[in-house]
């Protein structure tokens, strides 16, 4: 059965941060990711965490100034010095919040620089990366991201992505399968979940068009979910999607799968 884990910067946004740790074990996750922890200290997302009893699969380097539009450092040429300074800072909140995965952000391709450029930024960033990652115990996860929902963005499919972990040869980066992106720029999931396994260390999913649940839209999930369990995928699945209207009332689509509102 997959093991599916609220994301948290999306899910439960009911209710502050911290107290959503408590609110996704109510209703039977037993994992949780989320975009960015670095708000809080991370020991006290860790004691969320601890005390509501659930495993933190993922959450993202530090990615610059969101609200200016940044959206990762990685293939910033210029932007080295920023790069590392967020690889510790994850490397530290990965560390506490016991997770063994942290995404790194590629970034959009500034208008001053090449693609080129940045994409040679980014490989080397990575090199260095790596060894950092392996020695705490990480895996760095690379997600292609589409074109619609981030313009520019470095990496926009999976063969992007696993052509920059090849090009490192380092186990300590992996490509993290969001199948929200995939299907907006690739398709054919099924074949994609099936044809790249081993290949992935994360899944994302969320419903499409709109990134709402996972039971509306183009995407046959019970299908997709099915093809994991054939394929012995043990990994978390992560619910990245943004509720049409509470997350407790949207969880239908999981009552299937040992998760619903409680009652």
């Amino acid at each position: 059965m997959p093991r599916f884990a609220a994301n948290l910067s999306m899910l439960f946004g009911e209710v502050p941060f911290l107290d959503r740790f408590a609110a996704a074990a109510r209703c039977g996750f037993r994992g949780v990711e989320f975009l960015f922890p670095y708000e809080w200290p991370a020991e006290e997302v860790a004691r969320a965490a601890r005390d509501a009893r659930v495993e933190v699969a993922l959450f993202n380097l530090p990615a610059g100034d969101w609200t200016r539009g940044e959206r990762g450092l990685g293939a910033l040429p210029g932007r080295e010095a920023d790069f590392a300074a967020a690889l510790e800072q994850a490397i530290h909140y990965a560390k506490a919040l016991a997770c063994p995965r942290v995404h790194v952000m590629a970034g959009l391709v500034p208008a001053d620089a090449t693609r080129a450029a940045c994409e040679a930024t980014f490989l080397a960033n990575l090199r260095m990366a790596a060894p950092r990652l392996a020695a705490a115990g990480l895996t760095g996860m690379l997600e292609p991201l589409n074109t619609t929902d981030v313009p520019g963005y470095l990496h926009n499919r999976t063969d992007h992505a696993l052509g920059y972990v090849a090009a490192v040869g380092s186990p300590a980066l992996s490509l993290q399968l969001d199948l929200y992106h995939v299907q907006i720029m690739e398709g054919d999931l099924a074949r994609k979940v099936e044809g790249l396994a081993g290949r992935y260390a994360h899944v994302q999913i969320a419903g499409n068009p709109g990134r709402n649940e996972p039971d509306v839209g183009e995407v046959n999930f019970p299908f997709v979910f099915d093809t994991f369990d054939r394929i012995g995928y043990e990994g978390w699945i992560g619910c990245e999607y943004r509720p049409k209207t509470t997350t407790e009332a949207g969880l239908g689509w999981a009552a299937a799968y040992g998760i619903a509102a409680p009652r």
